[in-house]
């Protein structure tokens, strides 16, 4: 991407063409089109970051030597090669073809661009081997969900088989990456960072049977925090729903 973008090669009079629609537009509100509303779609997107969470346990059970500070080096280095990685990404792709710029960006890239097609295999790959990462969470879950006790190798093929058929059915439907990513960060990603960390807080207060007055503090702190975080829930879905409606 960057190699394309610092070489021209999908400006105008660029070396390739693409479909009129993923050409690049730019508009003229500069820095201040971030004040927009539109803002929270992009928000509720990094929110998703937060869904890796139901691996913390499993990665800190299997770290050698899982102290905590070792637990916390290894959270830090590795969320803050993602970000930079991923700010870069992003720029680039905003750069190269501003509001244009598609949901999943190696489409607004020409088929006959070579170096691209690479960038596709390589997505490829990495889908393939880190999806069941998030299914397993998924399908652990769902039996925590329901309550299913009898976890062999029978009961965990077919519900395997189904939550596979369902996922599979919906990406069939939703083919628009950027609302999925908005839509689940806004509602499953706000509520895994600022709802759920407030309730269960609340609870392992409330069963306390002295809890200092600064644990309560805490407590009407925390419930804000995920009052605010279900207002920016709600605006998310609600933009995010908005862009594919119309």
């Amino acid at each position: 991407m960057a190699i394309r973008y610092f070489g021209k090669a999908y400006a105008v009079g660029g070396k390739f063409v693409v479909a009129k629609h993923l050409t690049p537009k730019f508009g003229a509100n500069g820095a201040s089109a971030a004040l927009s509303p539109n803002v929270f779609i992009l928000v509720s997107m990094l929110s998703t970051a937060y869904m890796a969470h139901f691996n913390a346990p499993k990665f800190y059970t299997e770290l050698k030597d899982n102290t905590i500070d070792r637990f916390n080096t290894v959270v830090s280095s590795s969320f803050g090669i993602s970000i930079a990685l991923f700010a870069i990404i992003a720029s680039l792709g905003f750069l190269t073809f501003g509001s244009a710029a598609n949901g999943l960006i190696l489409n607004n890239y020409a088929n006959a661009d070579g170096l691209m097609g690479l960038s596709r295999i390589a997505v490829f790959v990495s889908l393939v081997f880190s999806y069941p990462l998030a299914f397993v969470g998924v399908r652990d879950g769902v039996l925590d969900i329901m309550k299913i006790e009898d976890r062999s190798n029978k009961k965990l093929n077919m519900l395997t088989v189904a939550c596979l058929a369902g996922i599979t059915g919906l990406a069939l439907t939703l083919k628009d990456v950027s609302f999925v990513l908005a839509f689940g960060g806004s509602t499953l990603g706000n509520a895994l960072i600022y709802i759920f960390p407030a309730l269960m807080f609340r609870g392992a207060v409330n069963k306390m049977k002295d809890a200092p007055q600064g644990l309560k503090n805490e407590v009407k702190f925390a419930l804000g925090s995920a009052t605010l975080g279900l207002g920016m829930g709600l605006v998310g879905a609600k933009m995010a729903l908005k862009s594919v409606l119309g």
